[in-house]
């Protein structure tokens, strides 16, 4: 494992605990190349990962390079900025695996090399990866917003005479998303026909999501969603200023072929059952424009196949 690599396991200890703060993670390793330090961004308002790398290091951070998962911030806000301590600290080189795209806390690399510490941006997709929902938020002010769907291999969203189209497995993972997102959402016609509650169940989730239904009301009596009955992009916008970070879309062709339209999709996550319909609503809709999807992987669920790729790339 890289040095890099272990900085964004150890970010991944503050998830959960950071918010509004994304997760960042830091390993500082000494002129003669031992590893002296290590830390991570715990709660919003406390020491950045790189403090407490630097703490752990003392004086063996003089003259080390520091790793650290996202460029070290360069404002006064809850604590100091990072840079400082670093130029402070006498740390010779700092590797960053991704930059920083909050205008309010950018500009680290460049004060960094200004006082004569060697910087290498190494720009890892997993280090953007780790974030990506922080990412949009800051730097495009909306949530960012995953499409889920399960389909047949046909590419139908339903299977005649049955209520799945997916197994278990795939049904579970479904769950561990919804409990990993700020908001989940779906349109009036699923509302009608399924009377979903899209909260996360049989999982571990310290907090369920916002649960949203998109377009016009009323609602059905006893239903818990939030109808938001705006243009979509307003709606975005408003639940970003909210503190909405990601949004989980599972609504059906209609609303997600809407927010394809609107460039409104990040990432696709398709679950593509061994199954052939036949028959029924394919997934999306005519689309204006072709969409060019990026880093597309597929991985097993029990029987199924996920399918994952990124319109947007954090």
């Amino acid at each position: 494992m890289s040095h890099l690599d272990r900085a964004i396991e150890l970010a991944e200890h503050g998830r959960g605990t950071t918010r509004p703060n994304p997760v960042v993670g830091a390993v500082v390793v000494s002129a003669g190349g031992e590893v002296v330090g290590g830390g991570w961004h715990e709660r919003k308002g406390e020491p950045h990962a790189e403090i407490h790398a630097l703490r752990a290091a003392g004086e063996s951070a003089r003259g080390a390079t520091l790793y650290v998962s996202l460029e070290p911030c360069n404002h006064h806000g809850s604590t100091p900025p990072c840079t400082e301590a670093l130029i402070e600290a006498g740390v010779a080189k700092v590797v960053v695996g991704s930059r920083d795209p909050n205008p309010v806390a950018d500009g680290g690399v460049e004060r960094l090399v200004a006082a004569g510490v060697e910087v290498e941006v190494v720009d890892s997709f997993e280090a953007r990866r780790q974030n990506e929902a922080w990412r949009t938020w800051v730097s495009a002010a909306r949530p960012f917003v995953t499409y889920k769907v399960a389909v047949t291999l046909d590419g139908r969203v339903t299977v005649p005479g049955s209520r799945w189209v997916t197994g278990e497995e795939s049904r579970r993972l479904v769950h561990e998303l919804r409990a990993a997102s700020d908001a989940v959402a779906v349109g009036m016609g699923t509302v009608r026909a399924d009377a979903p509650r899209l909260d996360a169940r049989d999982v571990p989730a310290d907090r369920q999501p916002r649960r949203l239904a998109f377009g016009r009301g009323p609602l059905p009596p006893g239903s818990e969603l939030e109808l938001r009955s705006g243009p979509l992009r307003a709606e975005l916008d408003a639940l970003a200023v909210e503190g909405v970070q990601s949004l989980l879309l599972e609504g059906g062709p209609t609303l997600a072929t809407a927010f394809f339209a609107e460039e409104l999709v990040d990432k696709l996550l398709v679950f593509v059952a061994p199954t052939l319909a036949g028959a029924g609503p394919r997934f999306l809709g005519d689309l204006p424009d072709a969409v060019s999807l990026t880093r597309l992987s597929a991985r097993r669920t029990g029987g199924d196949v996920l399918l994952e790729a990124y319109v947007h790339e954090p």
